[in-house]
């Protein structure tokens, strides 16, 4: 089993990837629930909406029972269903959502950016909070330099919403005191709580 200080979870936001699991997805959802992240994104869009729904209540229920804010990736509608507030979209859908629509049915938008243009667009549509990246050199996208945390810096100096880095993260005190420097309010971690024990 991993040993943490239970206060390094205070500011990560895990972010889900059935694909990098050794052992059954939902198996590992409670595993990660157990450390108590500040929230569990779960990131599968590349299920259809049904399978995604279906996936969607479990991971809802496992989070529920840790006490985890569940954030839905992508698809609103099947969050919308089940009563989760909390919605992470890509920055065209968030364009598309309706203004009233995104008031009355979530308490958290989370938007992916990937420019200073980007972060100021999404904060205007309403989003709660972005996620910035890629910041460090990650196995996810082999072929892509890095962003940095100079352009971590320039996101979070750009906008009045919460920013938090993504990409190649680990949970080292180091690379945390780097991006909260940069002026992150946290960080979005994938691989290392997919594979945690």
């Amino acid at each position: 089993m991993y040993m943490y200080r239970e206060d390094i979870f205070r500011n990560v936001i895990a972010v889900s990837n059935r694909k990098l699991c050794t052992r059954p997805f939902l198996e590992q959802i409670e595993i990660v629930c157990r450390y108590n992240p500040q929230a569990l994104i779960l990131r599968e869009k590349d299920l259809s909406e049904r399978e995604y729904g279906q996936l969607g209540k479990a991971v809802k229920e496992i989070c529920e029972k840790y006490g985890v804010t569940c954030i839905y990736h992508t698809f609103y509608k099947a969050a919308e269903k089940v009563g989760v507030r909390n919605i992470h979209l890509p920055l065209w859908q968030l364009e598309k959502l309706d203004e009233s629509y995104k008031q009355k049915k979530f308490d958290f938008i989370g938007a992916s950016i990937h420019s200073v243009e980007e972060a100021r667009k999404a904060e205007k549509l309403g989003a709660s909070y972005l996620t910035a990246g890629h910041i460090y050199k990650t196995g996810c996208k082999p072929d892509l330099h890095p962003r940095g945390l100079e352009f971590l810096k320039e996101v979070c100096q750009s906008v009045d919403i919460p920013v938090y880095a993504i990409g190649g993260i680990h949970l080292e005190k180091q690379q945390l005191s780097e991006i909260y420097e940069a002026g992150a309010r946290g960080a979005c971690i994938m691989s290392v709580f997919m594979n945690m024990t």
